[in-house]
């Protein structure tokens, strides 16, 4: 890995001039340091190279991810937050993705999106450490990650760089709600929040709306026609607006380059924005090639964020019911029940209405079934509807004594 040293923060506008034409990145010999000892915890990395122990002597760099891939600036973003000393060097993490759909760490896919037409569309899903709702992503969403220390975690002051830059540079009069996202022109949603706090180490990532497709947003996000009972959290829809449709001159390259400025510029101290002197003390911006060259472990990580069982299997115990049409409407509708666990089927349950009996049970009829087991998608419905047809359905103008057996189909 060949590093170049870049001595001194000069003001620019693109940043193409931060690293040569070869691609290499420029970074500073502190930042270079702390990654050639690839320490395996904040706390070894704080004993091999934790010179500044004044925390008025705090540096800030901009890191930007060149990589495209949901997974890949998931794992880099779980590398940091795991492995780097942010005691006396606070960063700001900028990331874009391919087209993808980011649920909370507590959400539950099914719920939350149509998998199966993101899988048709080649959208990946991606299921994040931290908590709060489901995101739609592609290029024109910038993704920003504030990492500090725990004690130093303060997410509206963050959201206020951000709000700050907005106003100085574009004249722009965003609010900060109560939900800390930020809103513009009647509540019109341009920015999502959350975070994950740990020990030592935090992060508070937020999005912003630059020049997303809005019309793949509306439909990624949209929801199967699925009853679901579970404790997951639920996202809250809100409209969205795009900062490049209230003014055209807002750019990615532009936003990126005024953000990373405003942040740099504001000092962690005092929260206010020290001017360009300031700058000079700090670390610039850096682009970061996440590999595993890089950043020994990722791929690792990579793997398991993009595994069956972390996507899936993390969704919290659900049941999922699906009506099944009689073709005797006067007696309602039959209920498909399935006992979801792990993102696995653990039980497979039919609740026939009043009246009616299949097979000569009536009520509820646990079903012992080969649905059982399989990983759950609601493709299974089809297999236990395409099973009660091989059954007779018989109707009764009186209410039947209750029949509660097991069947098997």
């Amino acid at each position: 890995m060949a590093l170049f040293v870049y001595g001194s923060v000069a003001k620019c506008s693109r940043f193409s001039t931060i690293f040569n034409g070869q691609n290499r990145v420029l970074l500073t010999g502190t930042f270079i340091k702390s990654f050639s000892s690839a320490p395996t915890s904040s706390t070894a990395a704080s004993k091999k190279d934790n010179k500044i122990t004044n925390q008025k002597e705090i540096t800030k760099s901009v890191f930007i991810s060149q990589s495209r891939d949901i997974y890949t600036n998931l794992a880099l973003e779980d590398w940091l937050y795991k492995n780097f000393d942010f005691t006396n060097h606070h960063v700001m993490l900028l990331w874009r993705n391919e087209p993808c759909v980011v649920i909370g760490r507590h959400q539950n896919p099914w719920q939350e999106a149509d998998v199966e037409n993101l899988d048709k569309s080649g959208i990946a899903l991606a299921r994040r450490n931290s908590g709060g709702g489901s995101v739609y992503h592609d290029e024109g969403n910038l993704n920003i990650t504030f990492f500090t220390p725990k004690d130093r975690y303060n997410r509206k002051e963050n959201l206020e760089i951000l709000s700050r830059t907005l106003q100085k540079e574009w004249n722009l009069t965003p609010e900060i709600n109560k939900k800390e996202d930020i809103v513009l022109d009647n509540n019109n949603k341009i920015s999502g929040t959350a975070s994950r706090l740990g020990r030592p180490n935090s992060y508070h990532h937020c999005t912003l709306l630059v020049d997303v497709d809005r019309e793949k947003l509306s439909k990624s996000l949209q929801k199967n026609e699925l009853s679901v009972m579970t404790t997951a959290t639920k996202s809250v829809p809100a409209p969205t607006l795009n900062l490049n449709d209230i003014n055209s001159d807002i750019t990615m390259d532009k936003l990126m380059s005024a953000i990373g400025w405003s942040y740099l510029r504001t000092c962690p101290i005092t929260k206010k924005d020290e001017g360009w002197k300031y700058v000079e003390k700090q670390r610039g911006f850096q682009m970061i090639n996440p590999t595993e060259s890089w950043f020994p472990g990722l791929e690792k990580i990579r793997t398991e964020l993009n595994s069956w069982e972390w996507k899936f299997g993390k969704t919290p115990k659900f049941t999922v019911h699906k009506n099944y049409e009689l073709t005797n409407p006067g007696h309602g509708v039959m209920r498909i029940c399935l006992l979801v666990d792990k993102g696995i089927v653990e039980e497979v349950v039919l609740h026939l209405p009043d009246g009616v009996s299949w097979a000569g049970l009536t009520g509820k009829v646990p079903l012992v079934s080969t649905v059982t087991g399989q990983k759950f998608t609601p493709a299974l419905f089809r297999q236990v509807e395409n099973a009660i047809k091989l059954q007779s359905i018989e109707f009764h103008e009186e209410s039947i004594k209750s029949n509660e057996m097991v069947a098997r189909i």
